[in-house]
Order: structure tokens, then sequence, then C-alpha cells
């Protein structure tokens, strides 16, 4: 198991309301604007700035770097990252989404280097006898599955959104979900990988390493969060084509806490989708079936399809209003209306990849595993998008996502159980996106929870002090190892040392780069190297940038004040309580 392994995938969830059903018609004939590439330039390829695709890091700061290279071969990679580490200069790696939430394509100051992965996006060899496929680093998902498939082969587990690259997925433990086969993880299916790093002068400023199962550092390099150079070439297991069948179920959540540690053992592909504040789960009974078995079924995920701008501004609009009304009554209702809306539809999915008429939906794997066809698109000035595209008025969320072990998950759900029972509606925020998703994994079970963001830093949300004792509770009670690619700033605090191999991978970024020039000040503080990961000032509570500990932490001015947990009561939290 890679070092720094946390086992996480995408998470993006969808917010529907009673509005998408007016559109619905349109959500199926629409095309789409594909989102924009993430570094933008004033002068060609420099003097560049660079965002992640929600278009806000969590610190809210702009990224800048001196120039960005888009090479198109390893050799091409060599020659940049050489030319880069003779002049001494950082450089960071970026992917054609750019789907992290926290900084780690940020270089520090403004005259670091980019280095784009797009266009390193070639199949290099599939191997149908050993079933090992090897694909440049900037391949997304979506293209591995499909070349993939035309070859008979599979990867049995992968994120649900097939927007993220190779290399992105590496970098920040992204997978699936599954408690069988080597693990629910992309990196599981790693069978060799080369890396360019910087080198010394008598190597010519640069370093390839061809790692395999044999190399001690393959592990490390798995999950490598950008800081050990940049990957080139991957080669992945795959497995035979396999189909699938899947049903969902609706249940009430009263033994859920027993329910999530058994499900995964009796579904290969098994997740759950938890409603809090309805006080029902939704489970995906998910598993192979023989190729023989009928079925043609295709995922075609509502919430990653392409929508209407006019739709998501409306929808949008909504919740604002909602929020700033202390509305809560208003998203209840407009949460019940998500969640029939999405199950009545079956979540996108079609028996035939046309309509769906029942369940089980049966079909092959690479039609079911990932979907994301808001990419799949030509320009249309933004009549459509993406909902989370940052260019139109839709989605704008925070992520918090983490993996608590079996062990202990169990009381984990039980605590979050407590506190809706003291505040039955606090949670309805959270069906309007969906739920949280909850995945199988080999260590442990991964919750993915998406809520509203202000647009406003120093806006609360309703029910703030909920929504922070729970993701407190979970990193610090319960020893949550938060996901790499999401989440805020105080999920961090601490995190390098709750992994038993940590210290292995900081031994191994030293020696692959001993100048730390693929490093940032980022990385540093989320590895533990540095201070400076909470940003103490007016309001930070309220973004996760610290925890608070005085009242100007939060809101005082509109009314929450900082406060201990309800049932964790080690948490801090931004409050609307009076006492």
């Amino acid at each position: 198991m890679p070092f720094l392994s946390s086992k996480k995938g995408y998470g993006i969830s969808p917010t529907f309301t009673i509005v998408s059903s007016l559109f619905l018609l349109l959500l199926y004939i629409a095309s789409c604007s594909p989102p924009e590439d993430p570094i933008k330039c004033l002068n060609t390829n420099s003097d560049c700035t660079i965002t992640n695709s929600y278009g806000a890091f969590p610190d809210r700061a702009t990224c800048r770097a001196a120039e960005v290279v888009y090479p198109a071969s390893e050799d091409e990679l060599i020659a940049v990252v050489a030319a880069a580490t003779k002049n001494k200069r950082k450089m960071k790696v970026a992917t054609r989404y750019s789907h992290s939430i926290p900084k780690l394509v940020c270089p520090d100051g403004e005259d670091g280097l980019l280095i784009s992965t797009k266009n390193l996006d070639k199949i290099h060899n599939i191997d149908t006898t050993s079933g090992v496929i090897t694909v440049d680093s900037g391949v997304t998902l979506r293209q591995l599955i499909s070349e993939a498939a035309k070859t008979n082969l599979a990867l049995p587990y992968a994120p649900y959104w097939w927007g993220l690259t190779i290399g992105g997925m590496l970098g920040t433990g992204a997978h699936g979900s599954s408690l069988w086969g080597r693990g629910s993880a992309v990196h599981d299916y790693v069978v060799a990988l080369r890396i360019v790093s910087p080198g010394q002068p008598n190597e010519g400023f640069v370093k390839v390493r061809s790692l395999d199962e044999t190399s001690a550092d393959l592990d490390a390099a798995k999950v490598s969060l950008g800081v050990l150079g940049v990957i080139s070439q991957v080669s992945l297991k795959l497995e035979p084509m396999f189909k699938r069948s899947i049903t969902y179920k609706s249940k009430k959540d009263s033994d859920m806490g027993d329910q999530a540690l058994i499900f995964g053992n009796q579904h290969e592909f098994a997740d759950l989708t938890w409603f809090p504040s309805q006080g029902t789960v939704m489970y995906r009974s998910d598993d192979r079936v023989p190729l023989t078995t009928k079925g043609n079924g295709l995922n075609n995920f509502i919430g990653f399809r392409s929508t209407l701008s006019t739709t998501l501004a409306v929808i949008r609009s909504l919740e604002e209003n909602q929020e700033s009304k202390g509305d809560v009554k208003g998203k209840c209702i407009g949460a019940n209306l998500t969640t029939s809306f999405l199950r009545a539809d079956a979540y996108g999915m079609t028996n035939n990849g046309v309509i769906f008429v029942g369940y089980p939906v049966v079909g092959y794997q690479n039609r079911l595993q990932a979907s994301g066809t808001c990419l799949d698109s030509i320009e249309d000035s933004l009549i459509t998008a993406c909902p989370w595209d940052s260019r139109v008025k839709g989605e704008f969320f925070h992520q918090t996502t983490f993996s608590i072990s079996m062990s202990k998950a169990k009381a984990f759900i039980e605590d979050v159980q407590k506190l809706v029972s003291l505040e039955p509606k606090s949670l309805c925020g959270l069906d309007l996106y969906n739920g949280i998703l909850m995945r199988e994994e080999e260590d442990g079970i991964d919750f993915d929870i998406t809520y509203y963001r202000s647009k406003n830093p120093l806006t609360p949300r309703l029910f703030e002090d909920i929504l922070e004792e729970i993701e407190q509770m979970a990193v610090f009670k319960y020893g949550g190892l938060p996901h790499w690619g999401k989440n805020r700033n105080l999920a961090f605090e601490g995190t390098i040392k709750k992994y038993k191999n940590g210290n292995e991978f900081l031994r191994v970024k030293e020696r692959f780069d001993p100048q730390g020039l693929f490093s940032s000040e980022w990385t540093d503080q989320m590895l533990g190297l540095k201070e400076g990961l909470s940003i103490v000032k007016e309001g930070c509570a309220l973004e996760g940038l610290c925890i608070c500990s005085q009242d100007n932490h939060c809101a005082p001015d509109k009314g929450y004040f900082c406060r201990t947990g309800r049932i964790y009561t080690d948490a801090r939290v931004c409050s609307a309580r009076n006492n």
C-alpha cells in the first residue's frame, strides 16, 4: 500500500432542485461549453495564473507563475526539468482540468514554472496477454477506460468522474469503492511508472527513474503529491472486460452504523449515500455478473451532465436567498425535491443507453464505472456548462472528505446522528448536494461531504457549527485521513503523523528532490515541514482556514461566536447559539 494512500476520489455532488425538472428535456439535448484551461497567461505562455476547476482555492489566493510549458513527450519533459533544475527554478505539475481543491499546483512566488501534462496524452501500449496498459500521465480516466475497452480489458475500480488524469489520480490517491481485489484505488493497479526529477550536474541536472513492483520507491511514487517530480508514464494492470448489475434501494438509517461495516463485504462495488436530515440511506448493491447476462446499461450521472447556465443561476440564487434569510424550511423542501428527482431518474442510469425502465441496471464495466458528459462538447458561448464552472453563476461549495477506519466508523456515524437529533433540519443543505457519499475501502469508509460556500468569505452558513463539528470530530476525534486533493486547511493539521510510513515518504522526497524544487510553502505545510497551515485572521474559521479560538475568527457582527461543540466538546465552532 502506498505510503500516503488515503484512497479518495472525485466526490463531486450535484445541486438540483425542482427547477431542474423544468429543464429536464434540455439537459438531455443541450451541448455544453467545455471547461476552460485552468492556466491563463497574459503573454502567450508567460506571466501566468493558475486556479482549480472551481475557480477558488481554500484561501481564495491567486497563484502566479512566470511561465507554463506543455511538453508532448518524455524527451521534451526531461529537457524542461533539466533546464529548470540548472537554474534552481521552482516547478509545479498542472493537469488538464485541475480538479484538486488545495493549492497543490501553486509554485512559490511569481517566478515559478508550471509544467502542464495536457499534451502528455498518449496511449503507448496495451499488452492483451499480460493485461498491462502503458499511458502518459496526462491521459484522462475516460481515455484509459475507452482504449482498454477496445481490447476487451477494464480497470476494475476508479473514481466516478472521468475528467481526472492518470497523474492527477496518482498524485492524490483517487479511488472508487470496494473492499475486494487489490484495492479500490487506481494506484493499487500500478505495476510500473517513470518519473522525471531534478538531478545532479553530472547527471545533466535531471534524473529519470523507472520503477516497477521490485522497486522500493514505487509505493511513494504512486501517491506522490507532486513533490517527487513529474510522472511521465504509468503502466496499470487491467482485467478482462466484465459486466455489473446495479440496484439502488432506500432504507431508514437507524442501523446504518452496523450495515456500513458489512455491506461492502456483500457487494463488490457497494457504496452508500446518506441523507442524515431525512433519516435515510441509499444502498447501492453492485456486483459482477456473467457476460451472458442481458443488458447494455449506461451511467450518465445527472450531476456530471451539461446544464443550462440559466438553470444553474436560478438554483444558486435560490440557495443564496435561503441562506441569507435563514430559510431552513425552504432548504429542507428543496432537499426532498432534489433526492426524489435523482431517485426517480435512477441518478442518470439507463438500461439501454436511452431510458430507465427499472432495476437492476446491467451493463459493461466501461459503460457503468464513470461518467462526465459535460466534457464532451463544443463551445456554445456558455449557454450550458458543467455545474461547477466558475465562469457562470453555478455551484460553489466546500468539500470535506476523509477516511475513517472500520473500527471507528460506527461510532462516528452515531455521533453525527446525535447531532441531527439535536438539530433535525441542520443537514438538509447536504441533501441539496446529494447527501454524504460513503465508499468502501480496504481499511475504512470514505465520507465525502459537499456543502454550500458563500461567495463572501466573511458570511457564515446556516448551521455552520454542525458542519464544523462534524469536520473536527472526523479529523481529530476519530483520526480521519483527509483526501489530499480536497478539504479545507484545518483538515490537514497533523496529517502526516497519521501515516505509519509518513517519515519514509519524506525521506524519499528528500532523495528525489533535495533542493525542494517541486515543493512549495503549501506542500511543506501540509506535510508538517513548516508552520503556517492555519491562517489566523478575522473570519478564518468560516472558510476552514483555522479553528476558532476567539469570536472574531467567526462572524460576531452576524451573530456567530466561537463556542464548544455539542457532542464533541473539544471542537471549537462558529455558532449562532446564545451559549
